[in-house]
Formats: structure tokens, C-alpha cells, sequence
């Protein structure tokens, strides 16, 4: 259907009489909604600015980056600006300007763009991506960075547990970072399971890490069963305040899981039962590394000074807008039992 309209298209430019104009004409495709194809062969870069445009008047965030990204998909690259400059200028094939329609048209819908091209970059690693798994941020990327610097400290053999893997960033970025890592990783979300099996098996790593569909909410004794004695425990959980919701932006709130998002009313119902875990299953001196809200870290001491005693916090560590991002804890020798709420 797509090809056959398209071809229709182009059979109309024999028709025209000045080819040098770039003309668009409305004409309706099944899927393709918001700017009509154009009648004449264009260019990458004109693809890329005229959608700019159109997401700039239809409200949609970072309006010239999504064009640039999704025209550079389409071409094989990363980046535009990776693109050689005659390959942006040269006329596209009518398949090529298909696919940039096709795709940028789910972009106006707000879909994200890591969902759009079906895959994102993290730190080394490119991941294969679809919704409703959760979207890795930059930030996650510098909480890879802190457990990496205290692991590369370890001699022998490490092993981390990794709570709501989403697409398997942490994991799978620790364990080809460091080869004497193995790795637990488990989401309450049976989606980003697979799609973490699926980028392990991709980076050939799926040998040393064990997945496990669990909700640390509702499976506490099986995660414990299944993965005691650990190094590290790492999560970037849901933190984000129930009430905050609904102020997110459209791409989020309409395609990423809202339970890999929302932590509740204070934000800490799964920080706190991360923290109850592995005050059980860390090894002596293991830590606990998490990515939390910028209001949490005193909150967050605060609950632990007064509720486990086989934790201690060891500090807060800023991100790259200078944001209390990152909270350090670390298992004591104490055979002391914890309280809980």
C-alpha cells in the first residue's frame, strides 16, 4: 500500500511542469498523517527541516534533533552529523522517503524516539529498544560510571543484582565493562525481560546473567531464594512522586511503563524494599547503588538510620547538572535483624 502510494506520487511529478519547485501535495496514505509527501524527489537535509518545522508548530519536544536522528536512521548512521555532506544533499530514493515519512510520523504521534528507530545508545553499547520497555536516561549512564569505579577497586570474581533491568542498560553495560562480572537482573515487567534477554544474546554476554520476571514488591522471598550473596546491588527504580505523573511529558505518560516510573507517594515504596533486600542478600561491605529523585537522598538516610541496621550510608552523589542524584549505601558486619514499617 505504502510503495503503491508513493509510486502514484512520483507518477504524478511527470505531470508537473516546473520540477525544479518543491512541491507538496496532499495526499492520503494509511499511517502517514501530518505533512503529505512530497510530489518531487527532495533531499535528506530537506526531509529533516521541513519535519523540524512541523514538530516545532505541532508542539513536539526537541523538534530538530527527532528529524535529525530519524533522516540519520534512515540513512545508516547514528548522528546527521556523522552523514557525509554530499549523501545529505543528493536526492533520496522514493524508499528511503517513505521510510523517513513513515517514521516521523509516529514522532508527531509523540512517540520517543529511542521507540521510532527501535534502538538507543548507552554509553558503548546500542540497545535494541520498543515500548513499553523503560527509556535509559544520560543519568544512568554516570550510575554505571560510580558502580565501575568502586568494582574495577575489587579483586576475583563480583556479582551484582540488578533491580528493574528495563532493556538491560546497567547490566549489560557492567558486565562487558568488566569481564570477571556476572550478573542477577529482574523486572517486574515480563517486556523488559525479554528485551534484556534479547540485547544480552546481541552483545554476547547472556552467559554470565541470570533474568527472572519478579516484582520486588510481590516476590521478596523468591528473589531471595534465587540470588543471595552478592557484591552489588544497583537499581534505578521507580522514584518518581505518584503526583508528578500526570506533569510528564506526552511521550512518557503515553508510552513507557508507568510502574517503572511511579514510586509512589514519596517516592521510596520500591526504594525502601530494594534497600530491605539487600540488607539481606549483600555480601559483607557489598553496596547498594541507586538513582533516585534529587529531594530523596536525606529522606532516604534518614529511613535507613532509623530502620536497617545492616545498612549504613555512605554518601550522595551529584549528576552532571549538579543534582543529588545518586545514593551510596554499604552492608555492615552486624548479624542484627531489621525493622520494618
Amino acid at each position: 500500500m505504502w510503495r503503491r502510494a508513493l509510486n502514484e506520487v512520483f507518477s504524478f511529478m511527470g505531470c508537473m511542469n516546473n520540477k525544479s519547485q518543491l512541491i507538496w501535495v496532499v495526499y492520503a496514505v494509511r499511517g502517514c498523517s501530518g505533512l503529505a509527501l512530497p510530489v518531487q524527489r527532495i533531499t535528506a537535509l530537506q526531509a529533516a527541516h521541513s519535519w523540524s518545522q512541523l514538530f516545532q508548530e505541532k508542539g513536539v519536544s526537541e523538534p530538530d534533533l527527532s528529524s535529525r536522528y530519524i533522516t540519520a536512521h534512515v540513512l545508516g548512521a547514528k548522528t546527521f552529523e556523522s552523514v557525509k555532506a554530499e549523501t545529505l544533499s543528493e536526492p533520496l530514493c522514493p524508499e528511503k522517503t517513505l521510510q523517513i515519512w513513515k517514521l516521523c510520523a509516529k514522532r508527531l504521534k509523540r512517540m520517543p524516539v529511542q521507540y521510532v528507530i527501535e534502538e538507543w545508545d548507552f554509553r558503548d553499547l546500542t540497545l535494541k529498544m520498543r515500548p513499553p520497555v523503560f527509556i535509559p536516561r544520560p543519568e544512568t549512564e554516570e550510575l554505571v560510571d560510580i558502580v565501575l569505579s568502586d568494582l574495577q577497586k575489587e579483586s576475583g570474581s563480583l556479582s551484582i543484582l540488578e533491580v528493574g533491568c528495563g532493556s538491560g542498560a546497567i547490566s549489560l553495560s557492567l558486565l562487558k565493562s568488566f569481564p570477571q562480572l556476572r550478573a542477577v537482573a529482574l523486572d517486574q515487567s515480563e517486556d523488559a525481560v525479554h528485551l534484556t534477554k534479547e540485547n544480552a544474546l546481541s552483545l554476547g554476554v547472556e552467559d554470565r546473567l541470570q533474568l527472572y520476571h519478579l516484582d520486588i514488591l510481590k516476590d521478596a522471598e523468591t528473589i531471595l531464594n534465587s540470588c543471595s550473596g552478592v557484591s552489588a546491588v544497583v537499581s534505578n527504580p521507580p522514584y518518581l512522586y505518584t503526583e508528578d505523573m500526570l506533569s510528564l511529558q506526552p511521550e512518557v505518560l503515553s508510552f513507557e511503563d508507568p510502574a517503572a516510573l511511579d514510586g509512589g507517594a514519596d517516592g521510596l515504596t520500591v526504594i525502601k524494599q530494594v534497600l530491605i533486600l539487600a540488607s539481606q542478600i549483600l555480601l559483607n561491605h557489598g553496596r547498594v547503588y541507586l538513582e533516585v529523585d534529587p529531594r530523596q537522598p536525606p529522606l532516604i538516610q534518614q529511613w535507613v538510620e532509623s530502620h536497617l541496621q545492616a545498612l549504613c550510608y555512605v554518601e550522595t552523589k551529584q549528576d552532571f547538572n549538579n543534582r543529588a542524584r545518586f545514593c551510596i549505601l554499604q552492608k555492615q558486619e552486624t548479624n542484627k535483624t531489621h525493622k520494618q514499617d
